[in-house]
């Protein structure tokens, strides 16, 4: 379950953060307080993820993860360039998760 709500956190982390450019330096109402209604939550279900997932492993997925969306969606949605820089800089990324999960924990 906790799996689900990092997840979950996620994906509000990543609405919020697509939601920024259109709250247009927080000057319009709408897009403002959808994006800080999807940061809270995305907050609150974080910090019931990291009961039962160590908090090193669970921001990095959230961090990576949400890196990795953010750049396909502004390269899909928001006309910002997917060059070789940014698909090998997610691929790293990609790659840090797999270590840092591969050291387990004690």
């Amino acid at each position: 379950m906790a799996y689900v709500l990092l997840a979950l956190a996620i994906v509000a982390e990543v609405v919020g953060t697509s939601l920024m450019k259109a709250t247009e330096g927080f000057t319009r109402l709408w897009p403002t307080l959808g994006l800080a209604t999807a940061y809270l939550v995305s907050f609150y279900l974080f910090s019931l993820a990291v009961r039962d997932i160590p908090v090193s492993v669970a921001y990095a997925f959230w961090a990576g993860i949400g890196t990795a969306a953010i750049a396909a969606i502004g390269a899909a949605f928001l006309g910002e360039p997917l060059t070789l820089t940014k698909v090998v800089g997610i691929a790293l990324v990609a790659g840090g998760l797999v270590v840092l999960n591969l050291g387990g924990t004690h």
